[in-house]
């Protein structure tokens, strides 16, 4: 079960966040997606990984209870995710970042790799990353309010195996509902901004991705469209340490559709603590 709530002052905001898992090995931070918060994240994914490792979830800047204005841009992202690791004195993290986390996941490798040992990279593209946000995906994705039924269209396949998946998510969803503030219109649209910035970056921003030292897993679903999977294949082909894997009949929400795969493939990864 997802800990309590706590709180730390850095770069001018107060972030909220939680720790649970056993202590003794690198901290795993985890950069929500696109919309999200602490709560986004499936109590099977966070439940397993910290049975093994030290897990931090926290709610960026304008997320969840955390205070400030949500910037429009990654690189602001990323650096209040530094601020925030920085406040807690952690010398050394791995992450794992999915969807609009993948990217603010990527900034940070490019802007303070001595801080990062390994990453893990879900729904994922690199900078200039083609096909984002269709506009059928981003008229959900922009909703007010997010459903059930937006979530089985924005994160599974249409196949009965992975909408069957999909209703399993959502309800393991609502078993852990516990009343985080809901998302505000402008963060909404903030992340949207984020991300269509990410995906209009230039050759020499995707050609940066060839200076990652660090080892890096690169997880998606065989079709997904919001990220079209083809970018995590190119983010594989062009970063030098990387893995990749493609769960068959799966879509950005791959990690929720198969959460005992991705625990076990994630903890194989990073190394047992």
């Amino acid at each position: 079960m997802i800990g309590p709530t706590t709180f730390v002052a850095a770069a001018g905001a107060r972030f909220a966040y939680r720790r649970l898992g056993a202590a003794g090995a690198v901290p795993l931070i985890l950069l929500q997606d696109l919309r999200g918060d602490m709560a986004s994240w499936d109590p099977a994914v966070v439940d397993g990984l910290a049975a093994e490792r030290p897990v931090i979830l926290f709610d960026n800047r304008g997320i969840g209870r955390s205070s400030g204005l949500t910037p429009d841009n990654v690189a602001s992202m990323a650096a209040d995710a530094m601020a925030f690791i920085e406040a807690l004195e952690i010398a050394r993290v791995d992450v794992l970042g999915f969807c609009l986390g993948s990217m603010v996941a990527l900034q940070m490798l490019f802007d303070s790799p001595a801080r990062i040992r390994r990453a893990i990279l879900v729904g994922a593209g690199g900078p200039g990353a083609a096909g984002m946000l269709r506009p059928e995906v981003a008229m959900v994705a922009a909703r007010a309010r997010m459903d059930a039924d937006g979530l089985l269209f924005l994160l599974f396949q249409p196949t009965n195996a992975s909408q069957a998946a999909g209703g399993r998510y959502v309800e393991r969803m609502r078993r852990q509902a516990d009343g985080e503030p809901a998302i505000t219109p402008h963060a909404i649209e903030a992340h949207l901004a984020a991300i269509r910035a990410w995906g209009a970056a230039n050759g020499e921003a995707f050609a940066r991705l060839k200076q990652i030292e660090q080892p890096v897993l690169i997880v998606n679903g065989t079709r997904d469209i919001m990220v079209p999977s083809f970018n995590a294949f190119a983010l594989a082909q062009q970063i030098p340490n990387a893995q990749l894997i493609l769960y068959p009949d799966a879509g950005h929400g791959s990690l929720f559709q198969y959460p005992d795969w991705f625990v076990h493939d994630a903890l194989r990864f990073l190394g047992r603590a």
